[in-house]
């Protein structure tokens, strides 16, 4: 009997995953928000791992918050909000005052691509969060040439890599790419030469074939966040 596989790309053995969180917040609230998430960040990375916690200064809606956190598996995931669901101190000192100054919350989970380790950068910096949305297909379509166009820019030296991911639960065949930059003006740089330099170029006129569309958000670290 002859068997197919229904995988579309290099398959996900390692269970960790990483939550991203978006929190709209407020507008006349964001000050307030960031103090008692500064104050009490403590409360709940006590349960779990933070990967980063970032507010974002351009790209899309303002006022927003951008946090990733780390789970070795569902399984954990699920028993660290059963543990948050009995922790009342956290409830009372983090999660009841932030609600009330929030607008609206999102989730999405992703895995990073087989092929990415999550890197710490050298020193503080600024962060973008590139969000492509590619065709459907999954990785086997479009895996090898959104691959190249990643590492041609890395190669190079134009940008830092920090990791790639791909969403499993959110909307689907979305990647996001977190660069490191020393200041937005050493990203801006690193962009313009990067046009002009006919390596990158081609890799990308590749990969754009699959891309549905893109956007970006420029993050920038809070005093706490373990990427900084």
């Amino acid at each position: 009997q002859v068997c197919s596989s229904f995988a579309t790309g290099p398959r996900q053995y390692d269970g960790t995953f990483y939550e991203f969180r978006t929190c709209y917040v407020k507008p006349s609230k964001m000050n307030e928000f960031l103090e008692n998430v500064k104050k009490n960040i403590h409360l709940r990375t006590a349960h779990s791992e933070l990967v980063g916690f970032w507010t974002v200064e351009f790209g899309g809606r303002m006022n927003k918050v951008f946090h990733v956190w780390k789970y070795d598996n569902f399984a954990h995931r699920t028993e660290v909000q059963k543990a948050l669901a009995k922790d009342k101190e956290w409830q009372e000192q983090f999660l009841i005052p932030n609600l009330a100054l929030i607008d609206k919350q999102e989730s999405e989970i992703t895995y990073l691509v087989p092929w990415c380790k999550l890197e710490k950068p050298p020193k503080e910096g600024v962060y973008e969060l590139a969000t492509f949305q590619m065709k459907p297909g999954g990785p086997a379509l479009w895996g090898d040439p959104f691959k190249r166009a990643v590492h041609t820019h890395v190669n190079q030296g134009y940008t830092k890599l920090v990791g790639v991911f791909h969403a499993e639960y959110g909307i689907l065949n979305r990647v996001h790419v977190l660069w490191w930059n020393e200041s937005a003006d050493s990203r801006a740089a690193g962009r313009h030469q990067s046009h002009e330099d006919p390596r990158v170029v081609a890799a990308v006129r590749e990969s754009v074939n699959f891309l549905g569309s893109q956007q970006n958000m420029l993050l920038i670290p809070m005093s706490f966040s373990p990427l900084k």
